[in-house]
């Protein structure tokens, strides 16, 4: 039985066309898992879609109406799936895999994934669009992996001038930092009996 229902419809090279779509776009939705971003589902769902129609209505159409009514649904689904796509924004949230220029780098703040001197290093921006890794060098000094970092200098993209986030640490943080500490003291202290 799924032998003529899969061979109905048009032909390529003796494969049914509608077969054929439902395997390529199951194909393309399984390259978004290794290419996250590259819009490859969007074109996979309106394959497969288009597809499983065609499966679906090959018995009951004449192939030039069915090819048709697959194109049509290639469209719909495409689109359907782009919007969703764009509007639900599934790798980040609103405005990831953004950078509107070089400038939008300043202030944005990262984690240093290999060792950052005057010379040379990189970091991880947490908001740094569709590759967060930059190149970047020290303001001043040498920053150790793993360390917080944010950027001071943009510089045109290529290659960022960061600081480590300690640096900004001012008098208003240590002592909000030694508050909560004296606050959790106080609440520890309460619990028990004098």
């Amino acid at each position: 039985m799924f032998d003529v229902v899969v061979q109905a419809g048009p032909e390529i090279y003796g494969q049914s066309v509608p077969l054929l779509l439902v395997l390529l776009g199951a194909a393309l939705m399984v390259l978004e898992a290794f290419a996250p971003g590259a819009h490859f589902i969007v074109i996979g769902i309106a394959l497969f879609a288009a597809g499983l129609v065609g499966i679906l209505l090959g018995p009951l159409l004449p192939a030039a109406l069915l090819t048709l009514v697959m194109a049509g649904i290639v469209i719909a689904a495409g689109g359907g799936a782009l919007y969703g796509y764009r509007q639900f924004e599934f790798y980040g949230g609103a405005g990831s895999g953004r950078t509107s220029d070089s400038a939008s780098l300043r202030g944005q703040t990262g984690r240093v994934t290999e060792r950052v001197t005057e010379r040379g290093g990189e970091v991880k921006l947490d908001d740094g669009g569709f590759n967060p890794y930059y190149r970047a060098r020290a303001f001043d000094g040498e920053i150790p992996e793993g360390e917080r970092v944010m950027v001071l200098d943009p510089g045109g993209g290529n290659v960022v001038t960061v600081e480590s986030t300690s640096v900004f640490d001012d008098d208003i943080d240590r002592e909000l930092a030694a508050d909560r500490g004296r606050e959790e003291a106080e609440t520890e202290s309460d619990g028990e009996p004098a």
